[in-house]
């Protein structure tokens, strides 16, 4: 049987698209594009906005229309959330919210065999509360893997419904963690981007620590490179930040979520920080990698976020050493206490002002692009020719995420060489997102 998979959202997601992909492999599915008929349609959803609900539907609907006898499976944080909604699309068959969802093959077996010569009753609505945890990686890429170490939130931000869609917070212990890292090893991957919820609280339960981990990681044989893709700005000591300036495998790209740069704003969404904290982060990263590259989560058009706030904030990112940002307009989630407070800011000036910190990001990311010009950085290249079939080109990411072209040489496939970076080797016009 064919089944297709398709994911949304976040870093972590893709990493456990990739482990059921993996099951389904090896109990003898073709794996096949989302794009073809296939026998089973696997969405993992996302729920972070409204936009990204609207897409997870949309993905839904495309996979009934390609094949409406197709078992269609729908699992993740919209799962989580509201499978009432997805279970009013016809034509859906399982819904599995995230602590169900790493069994689909199971679930899916059983099924079969009660169902075996009786109409079946669909869809089949499991969203038990989140409780389990599976480290898990993606596959596909030789070169890069994300890799999930960690799962849910305590925090409870007001403006956040991931806590509700993913639980507590939870990992597997470090033993456990670097024991799967070997095993990535072991595949030829490079470089490894660590995945999670809320990173920096790994070990939370077991009494261990983020830091403990990242010197274990560190260790292992193989793997010539480390990124942390999110960690809370209170939750980046000095410590991990010394760690990574000296590592022998960490590289010097941060992305600590910001979300708002008015202290009046970040209380209404009760983050864990003010923004004095998170310019001292910021300081301290510029003095051990003064060539780091730093990334931004902002949402903008918060509850309270008057004009005058705004233009504050504004000011406040502008004088920040960030090398990009991440930009969303507020977005109301259900069950989230942001729903229940005041001062609210239109849709249209929500729009109007993530445009305006999106022209701001634009111009970060190329005064951070010039101030690397000339130096040599190491590069990860990639096996995916570009370009003129006749005269190929290779890109890779520097160390610090600028993404470099040179002619295809395939001896250099998944190997870390230093190359210059210059007007001629940077590709133009590529997206900074992790």
């Amino acid at each position: 049987m064919n089944i297709a998979t398709h994911t949304l959202g976040c870093k972590l997601n893709f990493a456990e698209t990739s482990n059921l992909q993996k099951k389904f492999a090896a109990a003898g599915f073709v794996i096949v594009d989302f794009h073809q008929k296939a026998d089973i349609y696997v969405i993992n959803t996302c729920t972070v906005t409204s936009v990204a609900e609207k897409k997870c539907r949309n993905a839904i609907r495309q996979a009934i229309a390609q094949n409406p006898y197709a078992t269609v499976a729908v699992i993740g944080c919209f799962a989580q959330n509201d499978a009432q909604q997805i279970a009013s699309i016809p034509g859906v068959s399982i819904i599995l919210g995230n602590d169900q969802k790493h069994r689909l093959l199971e679930i899916m077996t059983s099924l079969r065999d009660q169902q075996e010569g009786h109409t079946p009753t669909l869809p089949y609505v499991n969203t038990d509360e989140p409780r389990s945890f599976q480290l898990s990686y993606s596959g596909g890429d030789r070169t890069r893997t994300f890799f999930k170490i960690q799962d849910g939130c305590d925090y409870f931000c007001s403006y956040c419904a991931i806590p509700f869609a993913r639980g507590r917070s939870r990992s597997s212990t470090i033993a456990e963690t670097v024991a799967v890292a070997h095993e990535i090893a072991a595949t030829g991957t490079r470089e490894v981007v660590l995945t999670g919820v809320n990173t920096g609280t790994f070990g939370l339960r077991q009494g261990e620590q983020f830091i403990d981990l990242l010197k274990a990681l560190d260790q292992v044989d193989g793997i010539l490179r480390y990124r942390i893709s999110s960690i809370e700005p209170n939750l980046i000591t000095d410590e991990i930040i010394d760690f990574v300036a000296h590592s022998r495998a960490f590289l010097p790209h941060f992305h600590i979520p910001l979300q708002a740069g008015s202290d009046k704003v970040l209380k209404m969404m009760h983050r864990h920080y003010d923004t004095a904290l998170y310019a001292n982060r910021l300081q301290h990263i510029r003095r051990v990698m003064p060539d780091a590259c730093i990334a931004a989560d902002v949402i903008t058009g918060f509850n309270g976020e008057d004009q005058e706030t705004f233009a504050r904030s504004k000011q406040y990112l502008e004088s920040l050493p960030i090398s990009y940002l991440h930009v969303f307009p507020y977005s109301d989630r259900p069950n989230t206490l942001a729903l229940k407070m005041a001062e609210r800011v239109d849709i249209p000036v929500r729009k109007a002002r993530s445009q305006e910190l999106h022209q701001l990001s634009d111009r970060k990311r190329h005064a951070f692009v010039e101030s690397q010009m000339g130096k040599t950085r190491t590069v990860l290249w990639e096996h995916t020719r570009h370009g003129d079939p006749n005269n190929p080109t290779m890109q890779g990411w520097t160390d610090n995420y600028i993404r470099l072209q040179r002619p295809y040489d395939e001896a250099l496939c998944g190997t870390v060489t230093p190359f210059p970076i210059t007007n001629s080797t940077i590709v133009e016009n590529i997206s900074f997102e992790d």
